[in-house]
């Protein structure tokens, strides 16, 4: 379902980039066209197998099975760094046009524009200048991080079937247990609403975040806004750590066998969660040298060190938490 959420975006960008790049057809080469194209008929082909054949465990032409799903996991990895990289000097391009002059700006310009196949002497013939056009340039870099997820999600299971390729399944586990969701009974709906009033509190603050901090030129509007946005997030890191310190006491108390045996599904899971995990330790352990070692400390420094020293609580109980319910037994 995850994987077919992100598919329906990276269609969607890739029509917009077709609408685009179909704007400059007279001074780009096809191939930029070309591109979104195939990279569309792969993400249907790609995703429809992945639907249909994601369960598998192959155990004929197991030589096959292994180099095409390394080929097709090595091309997801491949347009996910190039999906990155066209995210970052789109990035860097709207910051120079910001603040440099418009003439280094347009040199840049026409630099990047020689190495990504526009002729150089019909630069200024390929300004996006049009309506529509801004709307399909604006369009596609928005939905570019839904494209980066499809990558990664794609990745992901494309391993996990090239781990399955000739697997037996242990015979504990043809018995799969059901989970049954009712949505009003005891605290499943509270958890839902409780999950929702975060949600919608965060998306409200992260957006006067970013109103006043972009549009305000007062330093205190300013420190207003840094100090909310910290004592909301501190507020709800303490509250995540508290819940997964006692989900993991309530596993004390559940008295249910360890699963032991080789998954390779949950392997990924762990690898990917701890990995993932790393990145965060690392901004928050940068984030509180630098707090400790500058000078004066006020109270968006004390603020930023208590965030960051949560965030290093809450990513550990956490993940003790979630690896723990992995290797649990149904009920």
């Amino acid at each position: 379902g995850g994987l077919i959420l992100f598919a329906i975006f990276s269609l969607v960008m890739d029509v917009f980039k077709i609408g685009y790049y179909s704007s400059f057809y007279s001074c780009l080469s096809a191939i930029k066209i070309i591109y979104p194209i195939v990279q569309a008929i792969f993400v249907v082909v790609q995703t429809y197998f992945l639907w249909v054949s994601a369960k598998d465990c192959i155990h004929v032409h197991l030589n096959v099975t292994r180099c095409g799903l390394m080929l097709t996991l090595t091309t997801n990895l491949a347009v996910w760094m190039s999906a990155v990289t066209d995210e970052s000097v789109h990035k860097t391009h709207s910051k120079l046009k910001k603040n440099t002059t418009e003439e280094i700006f347009r040199w840049l310009l026409k630099e990047r524009s020689q190495r990504v196949g526009m002729r150089s002497s019909s630069v200024e013939e390929c300004n996006c200048n049009s309506q529509i056009c801004q709307i399909f340039k604006n369009g596609y870099f928005w939905l570019y991080p839904f494209n980066i997820e499809y990558s990664l999600f794609a990745s992901a299971m494309v391993y996990v079937m090239w781990k399955n390729v000739g697997r037996f399944i242990d015979h504990h586990s043809h018995h799969i247990q059901r989970l049954k969701f009712r949505l009003f009974r005891r605290t499943f709906f509270v958890g839902i609403m409780l999950g929702l009033i975060i949600l919608v509190s965060g998306l409200g603050v992260l957006i006067l975040y970013e109103v006043q901090v972009n549009s305000s030129t007062e330093s205190s509007k300013k420190s207003q806004a840094l100090t909310m946005y910290y004592i909301f997030n501190i507020v709800c890191l303490s509250l995540m750590s508290l819940v997964c310190i006692g989900g993991s006491v309530i596993y004390r108390f559940d008295k249910r066998d360890m699963d032991r045996h080789k998954n390779p599904t949950r392997t990924l899971d762990v690898a990917l969660l701890m990995g993932a995990a790393l990145g965060q330790y690392a901004i928050s352990y940068y984030s509180i040298v630098a707090i400790v070692a500058s000078t004066p400390r006020d109270t968006i420094s004390a603020l930023n060190l208590t965030y960051a020293l949560l965030m290093i609580a809450q990513h550990t109980f956490q993940n003790i938490f979630v690896i723990e319910g992995l290797h649990r037994q149904p009920p």
